[in-house]
């Protein structure tokens, strides 16, 4: 008897309950949300339904020890370190790879197939509000002196850059150099987003005092 026969649907729906419940408690109370990481509330939720339903899909039947090996190759593909990635793109290719996997599994249930790849299509345009929010890129620069105060970098980048600001991080201060490094997120207007979101990711420039 394999594993899966012995768990009921209820029980199944119950741990997917607690596992949604858990989730909304982890990301709606215990996360706090940055501007910096708009899509990070996305790829929690892709990755812990993700894996909640590889793991179902797997458990139903059979699965060779060979496959397992392939599948973690596989699933190393979502360490994208390109900066053409953004968070949202890896959230988006590790849901792909899951429903590669449920769907290409053999011997398993056909309603069970359908109901894991419909409850994981659902969480992710849940989770995935960046339809309704203005289109954002990230700009890396290097001021050529101390900025201490990720308000301050802000506010004079404000005067600086002829965009709207959304965030400023400060990645990295030289003191022997006196430089800083900061990455800006900042909205881009529709109506040239589908033309400069296939440029390279902007390179580092220098902005200096006035």
């Amino acid at each position: 008897m394999d594993t899966f026969a012995s768990a009921t649907t209820a029980e199944l729906l119950a741990r997917f309950g607690i596992d949604v419940l858990s989730l909304l408690v982890l990301i709606g109370l215990l996360y706090r949300r940055r501007q910096s990481a708009p899509a990070m509330p996305l790829v929690y939720a892709a990755l812990n339904v993700g894996l909640f339903v590889a793991l179902t899909a797997i458990s139903a039947g059979s699965f060779k020890a060979g496959i397992g090996f392939g599948l973690f190759g596989l699933l190393s593909l979502v360490r994208l370190r390109s900066a053409a990635f953004t968070l949202k793109d890896v959230a988006y290719t590790f849901v792909a790879l899951v429903l590669a996997l449920v769907n290409g599994l053999q011997q398993r249930e056909l309603w069970l197939v359908a109901s894991l790849s419909l409850v994981l299509l659902i969480v992710v345009w849940v989770a995935d509000d960046s339809r309704s929010q203005p289109a954002t890129r990230v700009m890396r620069l290097t001021l050529d002196h101390l900025v201490l105060d990720p308000a301050s970098a802000q506010r004079e980048l404000d005067d600086r850059l002829s965009v709207p600001i959304l965030s400023v991080v400060i990645d990295d201060i030289d003191f022997v150099r006196e430089t800083t490094r900061v990455s800006v997120r900042y909205t881009v207007d529709e109506a040239t987003w589908q033309w400069t979101s296939q440029l390279p990711e902007p390179v580092t420039t220098e902005a200096g005092q006035s």
